[in-house]
């Protein structure tokens, strides 16, 4: 995953964009991959390991009638943490995370595994769902690489 991380470094410097990162499931693993990367401090403005539902209502603006009505783990809440991220970061471009990593936590709707994504860049807000087989540690992981492989993704495919 490392290499992933420098690649998104090359293009973020390439196209002058910052990088910001809100996290819950994954408990700041993305954020600490982006700055395994000497110079990250060139694009990545920084993060919010947002765990709680008090720190995702009262710091990332994330609505408390939607985790009451979606839970934490949902598109909706993915997709606001992104866009609360952005404006709270100040940066472009906005990766987060919210999942049950595992062993508990899970309910028959939202198994062990379930992560919902949500990116963040000009205005636009977009979310994924993704069910990993793992353990806690390789949920993390695979949550992770997912979130660094679909910023890279946006950075190669939009014209910025």
């Amino acid at each position: 995953m490392e290499g992933l991380a420098e690649q998104i470094g090359i293009l973020l410097k390439h196209k002058g964009l910052t990088l910001g990162a809100v996290e819950s499931a994954t408990g700041g693993l993305i954020s600490h991959l982006i700055t395994t990367v000497s110079g990250s401090s060139e694009y990545f403005k920084g993060s919010v390991t947002s765990y709680s539902n008090e720190i995702k209502i009262k710091l990332i603006g994330v609505e408390a009638a939607d985790i009451e009505q979606y839970g934490a783990v949902s598109s909706r809440v993915a997709g606001q943490m992104a866009s609360g991220g952005r404006r709270l970061l100040n940066v472009d471009i906005c990766i987060a995370d919210t999942g049950i990593a595992g062993p508990t936590g899970a309910t028959v709707e939202k198994p062990v595994g379930l992560f919902y994504l949500g990116l963040s860049y000009a205005d636009r807000t977009f979310t994924r769902k993704h069910i990993f087989n793992g353990n806690r540690e390789q949920n993390k992981e695979a949550a992770a690489e997912a979130a660094l492989a679909w910023v890279k993704e946006v950075l190669e495919n939009k014209s910025w």
